[in-house]
């Protein structure tokens, strides 16, 4: 799914950069270490980084921690040697990872200030994002690319080490345009729960198919597929085709807690969901994108939407 034009140009929405916190890169965060004892709950430890990839992939562990920029306009900044300069090429947007990522996060952005106050009657304030390499320090601790992307609700910042699209492959996703996009519209969608006051509700520590963490993932997923809505009607995006949505889908499957379950080798246990099944999180994506409405993706059951 390609932007139009050159719409990261100057678009990227409260971007910045960190080529690290200089604690060095590696390892586990505190976060991920907290949900480390649910996780060898499901297979063999050869197996363990693998899982904490797909499990913290749309923010597990964090999100329960998650605070926005002043406004929307790009306000790209280096740290070290890594910066969005290049994203200031033609046709950035669709080339490089990263400017795809601060592309897809600033039309989040935009379409969220509209859709949030319309169909939910929140007051919208906007987030930011860090693009990072190997670590980062963040409002909610410490943390290393092994996290995978997550959302920080204490200071409303959506972190993510590009490298982990490279890494989609051993989860059995896809690594096409439309699944970067989804990664960060997910997050995206974690910060209108942290708006909406939804987003404490989730509980990793009591996990199950029908728990509040399975769904808040769930409702995230959806609100990608809103934004991914939105987004392709409004002309932002060219019109996705199947086989880009047919990515995005299998992205979905690959990340869901069953999927996870087999891949470590232990049984399916819905008791130890967090974020959903492979048919659910499929699901809850094509919900948001068929309909654009919130009122689709009411996981909650709180009846609020117009």
């Amino acid at each position: 799914m390609t932007f139009r034009g050159d719409y990261a140009q100057g678009q990227g929405g409260n971007v910045r950069t960190s080529s690290g916190s200089g604690r060095g890169g590696g390892g586990v965060s505190p976060g991920a270490m907290a949900i480390l004892p649910m996780l060898l709950r499901g297979g063999g430890g050869g197996t363990v980084i693998l899982i904490l990839l797909a499990v913290l992939y749309f923010s597990g562990a964090l999100d329960g921690l998650l605070g926005g920029g002043s406004n929307s306009q790009s306000q790209s900044e280096s740290q070290g040697d890594y910066s969005l300069e290049h994203c200031n090429e033609q046709g950035s947007s669709n080339t490089y990872d990263d400017c795809r990522a601060a592309a897809t996060f600033g039309s989040a952005q935009q379409i969220w200030s509209e859709v949030l106050p319309a169909q939910a009657n929140v007051e919208f304030e906007p987030a930011d994002m860090v693009l990072f390499r190997n670590d980062v320090t963040t409002g909610c601790g410490y943390a290393t690319s092994d996290t995978g992307p997550f959302y920080c609700p204490r200071d409303t910042t959506a972190y993510l080490d590009v490298s982990f699209f490279e890494q989609l492959g051993q989860l059995g996703g896809a690594n096409g345009p439309l699944t970067q996009e989804y990664v960060t519209a997910h997050e995206y969608g974690h910060h209108i729960q942290h708006l909406e006051g939804t987003l404490g509700l989730s509980d990793y520590k009591n996990p199950g198919q029908d728990s509040a963490a399975v769904a808040i993932e769930l409702q995230a997923d959806c609100y990608a597929g809103i934004w991914a809505k939105h987004a392709a009607e409004q002309g932002v995006l060219e019109p996705i085709t199947d086989e880009q949505l047919e990515q995005a889908l299998q992205t979905a499957r690959s990340i869901g807690d069953d999927n996870i379950q087999r891949r470590s080798g232990g049984d399916v246990d819905p008791d130890a969901w967090t974020h959903g099944s492979s048919e659910q999180r499929m699901e809850a994506f094509n919900s948001g994108y068929n309909s654009g409405q919130m009122a689709a993706c009411d996981t909650l059951n709180r009846g609020v939407y117009n």
